[in-house]
């Protein structure tokens, strides 16, 4: 169901594939309303939905027992894991979601239920009455209800979710390297709007770095209308109108212009200062305004060149790792704070410059947050290596134009891709995904990820998954690698110490390749965050380690690596890849090749404080990085007397850090660390608490893995396993609001360490409307 008349902007009637982007959009700029923002109402509808587990398929009709269901929230998983070694077709099931709900009669509007992601297909009743299935878990979807509603009357929706992995729908049909889970598990609401209204809203910076910086502006619409329509947009930072426009509705682009040049009144969105801007176009009919949409932008110039890429006029070597959406126990069922946690975590702990979406269209929240934080991001259609018949193939070009069209606003995004990941070639099918993203968005390139080297290129940017080393030469003059090491190297971070180092080395020698030669743009390393995966791939516990961080987004000694590539400015890094043990290393003896992750110009090394040696970057092997490793010999006579270690960090000429590892080591503290000290009591917000043991330093303990017992007092849950068993030293649970406000303690306890308590506080969250 194509939303959208892309000639002439203005279709009737259809129930949308599109609102759900709206309703994404206008939720990500509350905070900057315009005055007229109750023309249309956004309603919320993620509480008191009952769930009826594993069901028939056809079985959506009103008077199913309620007695059966659970009440639940949204987002939801149809099935709760343990974060590693289970059943991968625990999932794989068909359940139904039912909500009650009442609704104000609503005379002259319409009414449309907006889901933001369901998996894998929906089948939509309302009061009985079929409104058709979606087929696809990555994007949004709306059905219209307005002729089926009972004003001021119980109303019933029901949507029986099928999880199966059918091979009718993408990614399907062969084997695929992720798990996909199931159930409802991005938002839903009902959006009430007039008969003739915004579907969607196309706000394109133009000439962003000359004199004529503009925004040409598309508004897409849907219904009919008796009388003439006319739009007003204009352009706010917060509060202040910068420009504004009027013109009929026509369904060609307005254009906010006059806006200054370099250095004139717009600051640019960059990776140090991601400025954004607010576009809201407000829909008039007989001079009355009847309908708004907002969404935010940002001004920047983002383009792949011979000489690599370019972010307003600016050269920026890419570092980038790739990120799937899923978490432990839920899989994507992850609410909007924790799913923007993991942008901020990419950038300010990992610190790169770009994500990709691996292999699919990923949560408007993350997208949001990369916004905010001024991360790039490279985002792909859903797909692995395999390609269907031709009804699948007319999905997957669906799933292009879906992707763009949520997502075209943001700033962050600079590549579209349209390709699936890592298949062969198909000439007709990509000439189609190719040409539907350049006619929706001509701002962007696209791009299309492969092994073969020698595949036909239809993408404006070849970008190559190159796993050996040393790198093939590019092969096109736009080129980015898009996957290196991986699968190659899983590593767990108690692995043999050699193993943990040389996992670092190997993402450090690909990014010195990349880095020598402007002929690639940059790299992004697979991958950022382990995941959970099928049982024909892996380390037979359902858990690919292929990740820098681990599953609980924790970082391993090789995100140590990329976290030391930043300024010292911002962040002075010193971390040895290594835990101080005399007889972990093959052969013995202390820590042959000692790799230390660290922007620091010159190293003092001491053993029980005599000091041994100084030592600086490996600029041989490394010379074309920012801050190379620092790779000393901590062997031999220097070290016959053991003892606590100690690096001192110099920058200048001035010690700027000190890490001390002790030569008696032992689990000494236990931690317990929420990302946020505040949640919402919607019964759906949530943050990750991470749990930790460390020396008395507050060194890593790669080997402890002792039981932490979790009891959690005032209104709120554990997701995650209790009593948890540490991995490598550390480990993660999720805890969840209910619906109440108060203060929720949170008691770890470890056996030999003792108790340790937080205290999150939970505020109060207003009633939904329905």
């Amino acid at each position: 169901m194509d939303m959208f008349n892309r000639r002439g902007f203005l279709k009737a009637g259809a129930a949308g594939m599109g609102g759900a982007a709206a309703l994404w959009q206008a939720a990500a700029t509350a905070q900057t309303a315009p005055p007229h923002a109750a023309l249309r109402h956004i309603l919320p509808m993620n509480r008191n939905w009952l769930y009826g587990g594993r069901a028939v398929p056809g079985s959506t009709t009103p008077d199913f027992d309620d007695a059966k269901f659970q009440r639940v929230t949204i987002p939801h998983a149809n099935k709760i894991f343990p974060w590693h070694s289970f059943d991968e077709k625990d999932f794989q099931f068909v359940s139904v979601y039912r909500r009650h709900f009442k609704l104000a009669p609503q005379p002259g509007r319409r009414v449309f239920v907006d889901f933001a992601g369901v998996m894998t297909a929906a089948t939509v009743t309302i009061n009985g009455h079929k409104l058709g299935e979606y087929r696809g878990g990555y994007t949004p979807f709306s059905f219209e209800l307005t002729p089926h509603l009972k004003p001021d009357a119980p109303n019933v929706l029901a949507v029986e979710v099928d999880s199966t992995e059918r091979p009718d729908i993408p990614p399907f049909g062969e084997n695929i390297d992720y798990l996909t889970f199931g159930g409802i598990y991005r938002e839903v609401a009902l959006r009430v709007v007039p008969p003739v209204f915004i579907e969607n809203l196309f706000a394109k910076p133009v000439d962003v770095l000359g004199d004529g910086r503009r925004v040409e502006v598309k508004c897409l619409l849907n219904g009919q209308s008796a009388g003439a329509l006319t739009l007003k947009v204009e352009l706010r930072d917060g509060a202040r109108v910068l420009a504004s426009v009027e013109g009929p509705a026509s369904g060609q682009p307005l254009s906010l212009s006059n806006l200054g040049s370099n250095g004139g009144a717009i600051d640019l969105w960059d990776l140090d200062r991601p400025k954004l801007y607010t576009v809201t176009a407000r829909l008039h009919q007989g001079g009355a305004p009847i309908d708004e949409y907002s969404t935010r932008i940002g001004f920047r110039e983002a383009r792949f060149t011979p000489h690599g890429f370019m972010l307003n006029g600016k050269h920026i070597k890419l570092r980038g790792l790739n990120r799937h959406q899923t978490f432990p126990y839920v899989g994507g069922a992850m609410p909007a704070r924790v799913q923007r946690r993991d942008a901020l975590i990419l950038k300010r702990e990992l610190k790169i410059n770009l994500v990709r979406t691996s292999h699919y269209p990923q949560s408007p929240h993350f997208l949001d947050a990369c916004d905010e934080a001024g991360l790039l991001v490279f985002e792909e259609i859903p797909g692995w290596q395999h390609i269907g018949n031709q009804a699948w193939q007319d999905l997957a070009v669906r799933n292009v134009g879906e992707m763009i069209r949520r997502d075209w606003n943001h700033p962050s995004i600079v590549l579209w891709g349209v390709r699936i990941n890592e298949s062969q070639d198909d000439h007709d099918f990509y000439t189609r995904t190719n040409a539907l993203a350049h006619e929706l968005d001509n701002s962007r390139q696209t791009g299309g990820v492969r092994y073969l080297y020698d595949s036909e290129l239809l993408e404006d940017v070849m970008t190559m998954n190159d796993f050996g080393f040393p790198l093939r030469p590019p092969n096109h003059p736009l080129y980015l690698n898009t996957e290196f090491v991986g699968h190659m190297f899983p590593t767990k971070r108690y692995d043999n110490v050699d193993r943990v180092m040389e996992h670092g080395l190997r993402h450090a020698r690909v990014h010195d390749q990349l880095a020598s030669d402007d002929a690639y743009a940059g790299g992004i390393g697979w991958c950022a965050f382990d995941y959970n995966t099928h049982a024909n791939f892996g380390s037979g516990d359902k858990i690919c380690y292929h990740g820098v961080a681990d599953i609980f987004r924790i970082a391993k000694p090789a995100g140590q690596f990329y976290r030391s590539q930043c300024d010292p400015a911002g962040e002075v890094v010193l971390e040895p890849c290594f835990n101080w043990s005399q007889g972990d290393q093959s052969e013995g003896g202390g820590i042959r090749h000692a790799v230390i992750a660290s922007n620091c110009e010159h190293l003092k090394i001491y053993v029980k404080d005599a000091l041994k040696m100084e030592v600086d970057p490996d600029r041989e092997h490394y010379g074309h990085l920012p801050h190379p490793p620092f790779i000393p010999d901590l062997t031999g006579e220097h070290l016959e007397d053991w003892g606590d270690l100690r690096i001192d960090g110099y920058i200048n000429g001035a010690k700027v850090i000190s890490k001390t590892l002790p030569g008696n080591d032992y689990d000494r503290q236990l931690h317990v660390e929420p990302d946020d000290l505040e949640l919402l009591g919607d019964g759906i917000d949530a943050t990750r608490v991470v749990l930790r043991v460390t020396n008395e330093h507050g060194g890593a303990r790669p080997f402890s893995t002792g039981a932490v017992t979790l009891r959690l007092e005032g209104p709120g849950e554990i997701v995650g396993e209790n009593p948890f068993s540490l991995a490598g030293g550390v480990g993660a649970v999720w805890v969840r609001s209910k619906e109440a406000a108060g203060v929720i303690r949170l008691h770890a306890r470890h056996q030999y360490l003792g108790e340790k308590t937080v205290e999150i506080r939970v505020t109060p969250a207003a009633p939904e409307q329905v």
